[in-house]
């Protein structure tokens, strides 16, 4: 009963030193050693600089950056610079019944300069849909950027859970293990039956499954880590919840996410275009008016012409009053009313969304806190119990499968608190992440936020240059 007692005691306190550590890695320190431990800051600075797909959206926000001196133009005058040259075979039938024949090689040049005056405000509107459709565009941009910093922390929180569900499941198979000698040895002694011998061995072959679960289960948050932070993971360090950053109230939280969601913000802008839109539709059944000048100078080398040359020099004004185009601008301005409601019943549906968005990340984040709490006390009382199992299975008042079911009671506890823990992490990021502000200001990252306007402002006013101030 003595080797019994050791045993057991040994393998007891290895399980639990392993399942604590696992406990605390979960949301804490992952490893010791000198090697610096990366922070979930760390993490979110390199999915911030890095990551694919808000590099991608940074890249359409600039090309949308673009409509605005598109638009502009329509203010600047127009230059066309002409030159034509040739060969041109005459033969002209004289009064005398005879030929007279040439190769001419007649050539123009010249240059035309088109000014609008007037174009029924569609340039003045244009100009406004493009400068509303760069700020939707950042809205967006700021969305996406939002959604990638909570992929980076979901990402990391899973790798921290299974890397303690790793350790957990080890430490479980060594328990499993070590009970397994023991039964085989009182077997021997004659203390138990064969059939404890059998139960031991079919918990420990499961716990050899369930460890092999959570490696594969590792080996893929590793591999989702690395493509959303854009490098493998390291020595992970602690990842703690932002409550000081979180709202106190579910009301205070819905009213933050009316104001300052992007995702409503940006459905907002989309009003304003589609409704900028139908003017500029309306602006093709107003008159035109432009001013046109032009100056050019030919040559003809025909030696029967009185001349030989003309030079040219005008100043035109014209306006265009549209009669009747067949229905197409009427038809193009219902299309943008319509175009208007659709986008007026889209911010309602966004606003309705992002309302649930935020009941359901308040009421997630609360119920994180009361689910670590309840799992921490769980993880507790099972502590307890395998304690008091094993003492009174060494007294012989327990059975083997009384100690394998206390066991796997705590295992199974130690697990739904590691996943408590990192719920509440990633929850706590969720609801800051629907109110709108999870972003590198907010959050403190030591890294220089990427700000729209500053493209927006080189590119905006200006009139020539194919190359772009990244220089590309």
């Amino acid at each position: 009963m003595v080797w019994w007692t050791r045993l057991v005691g040994s393998a007891y306190r290895a399980h639990r030193s392993a399942l604590t550590l696992g406990v605390a890695t979960a949301i804490g320190v992952a490893a010791a050693g000198p090697v610096s431990a990366e922070g979930l800051s760390d993490a979110l600075v390199k999915a911030y600089q890095s990551n694919p797909q808000l590099t991608a959206e940074r890249a359409r926000q600039r090309a949308t950056d673009e409509n605005v001196p598109q638009a502009l133009a329509g203010y600047r005058p127009q230059l066309l610079a002409t030159l034509g040259a040739g060969l041109q075979q005459v033969r002209n039938l004289l009064p005398t019944n005879t030929y007279q024949g040439d190769t001419l090689r007649p050539w123009t040049i010249g240059v035309t300069v088109t000014q609008t005056l007037f174009n029924g405000f569609r340039t003045a509107n244009s100009v406004r849909v493009a400068e509303l459709q760069v700020k939707s565009g950042r809205e967006a941009l700021r969305n996406v950027g939002q959604g990638v910093l909570l992929d980076a922390v979901t990402a990391y929180t899973n790798v921290l859970a299974n890397q303690a569900l790793v350790t957990a499941q080890k430490a479980n198979v060594d328990f499993l293990s070590q009970t397994l000698d023991i039964t085989k040895k009182r077997l021997n002694a004659g203390d138990v039956t064969p059939t404890d011998t059998a139960q031991a061995e079919a918990r420990l072959n499961r716990g050899r499954a369930d460890l092999n679960a959570a490696e594969v289960n590792l080996a893929i948050s590793q591999a989702t880590y690395a493509a959303v932070i854009g490098s493998p993971p390291g020595t992970l360090s602690n990842a703690t919840p932002v409550d000081r950053l979180l709202p106190k109230s579910r009301e205070d939280a819905i009213a933050q996410a009316a104001k300052g969601n992007p995702a409503v913000l940006a459905a907002g802008y989309d009003v304003d275009v589609a409704t900028t839109t139908i003017k500029v539709a309306e602006g093709a059944l107003l008159p035109t008016v432009t001013l046109q000048g032009s100056a050019s100078r030919a040559s003809q080398t025909d030696s029967t012409l009185g001349t030989y040359g003309t030079d040219q020099a005008s100043v035109i004004g014209q306006i265009n009053a549209p009669i009747y185009d067949g229905g197409t601008a009427a038809s193009q301005t219902r299309q943008s009313k319509e175009l208007a409601a659709q986008s007026r019943s889209v911010l309602d549906l966004v606003r309705n969304q992002t309302r649930t968005a935020a009941i359901g990340a308040w009421v997630s984040n609360e119920g994180a806190k009361i689910a670590v709490s309840a799992a921490e006390s769980e993880v507790r009382a099972a502590e307890i119990a395998l304690q008091g199992v094993s003492r009174e299975a060494q007294g012989g008042q327990r059975t083997t499968v009384d100690v394998l079911n206390s066991q796997q009671d705590l295992i199974q506890a130690k697990a739904r608190l590691i996943g408590a823990q990192r719920d509440r992490v990633v929850a706590s990021y969720t609801l800051l992440s629907a109110i709108g502000r999870l972003d590198v200001q907010n959050l403190g990252l030591n890294t220089p936020d990427y700000l729209p306007d500053v493209h927006y402002q080189q590119v905006r006013d200006a009139w020539h240059g194919l190359r772009t101030p990244s220089g590309q």
